[in-house]
C-alpha cells in the first residue's frame, strides 16, 4: 500500500518526546486553575507569608515531576553534576518547557558566592494578578520559586529560594528575581570538583 508506514507505538507516556504533539495549554485556563489555587490557598491560611509559603509547596512538587521528565525524555536520565550546568539547565530548558521562552537573565549575586538570582520581566504567575493593598507584598512568583526549588533539589542541589519584587525604572510593573542561595554543602562539593 502506498502511503501507509508504520505508527511508532509507546509503551509508557513518559517515552513519548517532548517535540511530538501539542505542548502548550492554553493562556486562558492556566490563568484560571492558578487563579483557584491561589484562592484556594488564601482560604486556608491567616497570613500572607504563609499563603507564599503553600504556594511554594505547590511549585515544589511541579518542579520535582518537571525535572523527572526532562531527564527522562531529553537527557537519557543524566543529570547535571555541575552548579552552573544546572542554573544553565533552569534558565533555559526548564524555563522554556514552562514558559515557552529562556528567562530574561541569569546572574551571579556581587554581595554572596552562594547567591544567584533568574529575572523575568513579566513573570507568567504575576500577569493576570492584581494584589489589593491589604496584601501588600504578596507575590505569586513563590509558586516559580517552588517549581525552581524542587528542580534544584531533585537534581542534589539543595537551596533556599525565594521570588522578590524589584522595581524598574519606566516600568508599571516591577520584575520578579527568583533569588537561589545555594546550601553549603553544594559550595563545598563545586569548590572540591574544581
Amino acid at each position: 500500500m502506498i502511503g501507509v508506514g508504520k505508527i511508532k507505538q509507546y509503551s509508557n507516556v513518559l517515552d513519548k518526546p517532548l517535540t511530538k504533539g501539542k505542548q502548550e495549554v492554553s493562556l486562558s485556563a492556566f490563568a484560571f486553575l492558578f487563579s483557584e489555587l491561589v484562592q484556594y490557598n488564601q482560604t486556608q491560611v491567616d497570613n500572607i507569608g504563609e499563603l507564599e509559603r503553600r504556594l511554594e509547596d505547590a511549585g515544589y512538587a511541579v518542579g520535582a515531576r518537571v525535572l523527572e521528565l526532562l531527564c527522562h525524555r531529553d537527557k537519557g536520565n543524566r543529570r547535571e553534576t555541575r552548579l552552573l550546568g544546572i542554573l544553565s539547565f533552569v534558565h533555559s530548558t526548564v524555563w522554556k518547557v514552562l514558559f515557552g521562552k529562556v528567562a530574561d537573565s541569569l546572574e551571579k549575586g556581587t554581595e554572596h558566592e552562594d547567591e544567584y538570582m533568574i529575572s523575568e520581566k513579566e513573570l507568567l504567575v504575576n500577569k493576570f494578578i492584581s494584589i489589593p493593598k491589604d496584601m501588600g507584598t504578596f507575590n505569586c512568583g513563590a509558586f516559580v520559586a517552588g517549581i525552581v526549588r524542587g528542580v534544584l533539589d531533585g537534581a542534589g542541589f539543595p537551596a533556599v529560594v525565594t521570588a522578590h519584587f524589584v522595581p524598574m525604572e519606566g516600568q508599571q510593573r516591577p520584575r520578579t528575581t527568583i533569588l537561589i542561595k545555594f546550601a553549603e554543602e553544594v559550595l563545598r562539593r563545586e569548590a572540591r570538583l574544581g
